[in-house]
C-alpha cells in the first residue's frame, strides 16, 4: 500500500506544473494533418498536461472496476464536455474560468469523497459524473482557446479534440484496469488500502486546488 501510494505520488507531482498548458502555432494544414495535429492536442491536454483531469478519471475509477462500467462513465464524461466545449468554442457561451476552474477541483473532492464513504457505484454517480463532465468541459474551452482552431476546418479540429481527450482517458483507464484492477480488486484489502488511501490522497490535492483558484488565482 505504501508503494503504490508512494507511486501515485511521484506520478502526480511532477505533471502539477502543466496542468492546462497548450502552446502551438496554428498553420494552413490539409484534413488529415488537422486531424492529427488536434487528435494530439486533445490526447495531450489528459496525458501529461491534464492532472485535474486525470485525478477526475481516477475517482471514477477507483469506486468501479468493471471496465464496462468505467468505460461507459468516460464516455459518459466524454459526451457531457464535448457539449459545453463545442458551445463555448462556437460562442454560444462564454464560461467564466475563475469559476470554472474551483468547480472543477471541487468535482475531484466530491467523488473523492464519495469513493471514501461509499464502497460501491451508486445511482447518482451517471448523473454526477456527466454534469461534471460539463464543468470540465469549460475548461477544456480555456485550454483550447489559447490555441485556437482553424477556421477552415474547425468542426473537423472539435472533433479531433474530443477523440483524442477520449483517448487519454481510456488510455488512464485501461492502464489502471490491468495493473491494479485486475491484479489487486479481488483482494480483501484493496479498498482499505488502495482505494482509500489513494482518494484521500487524490481529495487533498482537489482541496488544496479549490482554495488556491478561488483565493490565490487572478
Amino acid at each position: 500500500m505504501k508503494r503504490f501510494c508512494l507511486l501515485l505520488l511521484l506520478f502526480i507531482l511532477p505533471t502539477t506544473l502543466f496542468a492546462h498548458t497548450i502552446n502551438y502555432q496554428l498553420n494552413k494544414m490539409d484534413d488529415g494533418e488537422v486531424i492529427w495535429k488536434y487528435l494530439l492536442t486533445g490526447f495531450d491536454h489528459i496525458i501529461p498536461y491534464g492532472l485535474d483531469h486525470i485525478l477526475f478519471i481516477l475517482c471514477v475509477f477507483f469506486l468501479n472496476t468493471n471496465l464496462k462500467q468505467l468505460v461507459l462513465q468516460a464516455s459518459m464524461f466524454t459526451l457531457a464536455h464535448s457539449i459545453t466545449l463545442g458551445l463555448a468554442m462556437y460562442g454560444v457561451i462564454t464560461p467564466p474560468l475563475d469559476v470554472v476552474e474551483p468547480l472543477i477541483a471541487m468535482s475531484i473532492v466530491f467523488l473523492a469523497i464519495e469513493n471514501i464513504f461509499f464502497d460501491r457505484v451508486k445511482p447518482w454517480r451517471m448523473m454526477m459524473v456527466f454534469l461534471f463532465g460539463l464543468v470540465h468541459g469549460m475548461g477544456f474551452a480555456g485550454a483550447l482557446s489559447e490555441l485556437g482552431l482553424p477556421q477552415y476546418a474547425f468542426a473537423t479540429s472539435l472533433i479531433s479534440f474530443n477523440i483524442g481527450v477520449e483517448l487519454g482517458q481510456l488510455t488512464i483507464i485501461l492502464i489502471m484496469y490491468f495493473l491494479v484492477a485486475k491484479v489487486f480488486s479481488q483482494k480483501l484489502w484493496y479498498r482499505n488500502r488502495i482505494v482509500i488511501p489513494s482518494s484521500v490522497l487524490i481529495g487533498l490535492i482537489a482541496v488544496y486546488w479549490t482554495i488556491e483558484r478561488i483565493f490565490f488565482t487572478s
